[in-house]
């Protein structure tokens, strides 16, 4: 859809909205009174909570922190307005999600998109609005950060993660070229869905030269692919996504690569949106908290309606089903791709296989990875229903926080995508961001208090503010009054 709005007019809906916002805000007592005792180590301050990443995670968290008097620090190493793949590495043309989702809104409606997008373009446009546009959705999390004055470092790196015995995280924060240790009591990695690794890369492409490819979320420019023949490895949405823009910037021909032999056409992750699995997911039995998850990987999530028919409309689209890549081979300035179904001679393939969690590719985790306690260890499926992405999944305690045998371990809270199988889809995914923001806030407020509860009962003992002054009554005389009552 076109939309169409005078600059004017939007500024001018945009500033009442964030007045609503500000009332808003206020009547909901946000945000609310700082309570926690402020402490040093090392003559040094140490922060409250450190949120590494400031996405839409980490700004939902900022908020819901807010909201139990807790103001969190963000740390990002991305340049002002580009945090999260919005504006970077995402290539669809719309959010999955439907426009109805209040993700980060945290229940106050005047936070939501719906309220963003019609003050700038009124009801009319949101009726006729199908799904959210990427960049409107990132312009929608830049607003969303100045309007609730979420606290973010852009540019701030970290390096190294060490938990100390006596509940400090000491984390390297490199900025501006200079390394710093930053210490804080509690510590979010809002790290988003490669939060605990990286792209999967098939072992058939390790040993080509990369000028021959990239994974679907490098970043890249695509106008480098006109008049070349393509080949996308994968069929989900990023690889539909891929191939979408590869066609737009003049790619000769995209070949789609696809193992299966027919595309998976139902979402079972939409069937499994309910809240008592949102809510709920923690307290089930690990079998089925396995089951589940399970399921919805091996029933795959097919790409979107949208990015299928993106790539479809294209005439020098080809879906190629049935057709697993074996090998890849450079030979004179073309690459040898070997499927199943034959061998395709291509100038650039991209491979769209996903995320895993892969410890080596975040060296700033090397201090806690070997003692980080794995679903492997924990839990072991029956034949049939194995499934290395749960296995290498962390094992969570109540409030995400990682489990092992390292003192202080248990300060650092995985608020990120391999929650999931813990927790659920509420770390990352825009259904559920608030409902895992507010548990994990509470959940922090919970453990400060507990952390420092004898300097809590001695301000308790020392709170002196008078509600009554003695003034408000007169002492009756009891023993008139008991003769004045006699019959």
């Amino acid at each position: 859809m076109s939309i169409s709005t005078s600059t004017t007019a939007a500024a001018s809906g945009l500033a009442t909205l964030e007045e609503r916002l500000r009332d808003d805000l206020l009547t909901l007592g946000w945000p609310a009174k700082a309570w926690i005792p402020p402490s040093t180590r090392h003559d040094l301050p140490v922060h409250d909570v450190i949120v590494i990443g400031a996405g839409q995670a980490g700004l939902a968290l900022h908020v819901a922190l807010g909201q139990v008097g807790i103001k969190p620090v963000l740390l990002d190493k991305a340049p002002l307005d580009f945090e999260g793949p919005w504006a970077t590495t995402a290539r669809m043309e719309t959010l999955r999600s439907p426009k109805e989702l209040t993700g980060p809104a945290m229940g106050i409606p005047s936070l939501s998109f719906r309220a963003w997008f019609i003050a700038q373009f009124g009801i009319a446009a949101w009726t006729e609005l199908d799904k959210i546009p990427r960049l409107q959705w990132m312009d929608y999390l830049r607003w969303y950060r100045r309007v609730t004055g979420a606290d973010v470092r852009n540019g701030h790196e970290v390096v190294a993660v060490r938990p100390q015995a006596d509940g400090v995280v000491e984390i390297d924060v490199k900025a501006n070229g200079v390394t710093a240790t930053w210490q804080t009591r509690r510590l979010v990695l809002a790290t988003g869905r490669d939060g605990l690794g990286g792209a999967t890369i098939p072992a058939f492409m390790q040993a080509v030269d990369k000028k021959f490819w990239a994974h679907s979320s490098d970043e890249m420019d695509y106008a480098t692919l006109a008049g070349k023949h393509v080949g996308v490895v994968g069929a989900g949405a990023s690889a539909m996504d891929s191939a979408a823009t590869a066609l737009e910037n003049g790619a000769a021909s995209v070949d789609m690569l696809i193992r299966r032999k027919q595309l998976p056409q139902i979402n079972k992750s939409k069937g499994s949106g309910v809240p008592g699995l949102t809510h709920g997911q923690y307290l089930l039995p690990d079998e089925w908290k396995w089951r589940i998850r399970h399921y919805i990987n091996a029933q795959q999530v097919p790409p979107p309606h949208g990015s299928t028919l993106r790539v479809s409309r294209h005439d020098n689209a080809f879906f190629n089903l049935g057709c697993a890549v074996q090998s890849a081979t450079v030979v004179g300035d073309k690459l040898h791709v070997q499927t199943t179904a034959g061998r395709f001679v291509l100038d650039f393939l991209i491979i769209s296989t996903g995320f895993a969690i892969d410890w080596s590719l975040r060296p700033e985790f090397a201090d806690i990875a070997p003692h980080v306690k794995l679903w492997s260890s924990r839990f072991t499926p029956a034949a049939g229903d194995e499934d290395a992405e749960l296995s290498a999944s962390p094992d969570l305690g109540p409030l995400f926080e990682f489990q092992g045998d390292l003192p202080g371990i248990d300060h650092i809270h995985c608020f990120c995508y391999p929650a999931a199988l813990s927790h659920g889809t509420v770390s990352g995914d825009i259904p559920a961001i608030s409902d895992g923001a507010r548990k994990l806030a509470q959940g922090l407020a919970s453990l400060f208090y507990l952390g420092d509860i004898e300097q809590h009962f001695a301000k308790l003992q020392a709170y002196a503010e008078p509600e009554l002054d003695g003034t408000e009554w007169t002492a009756a005389d009891s023993a008139a009054r008991i003769r004045q009552l006699q019959p």
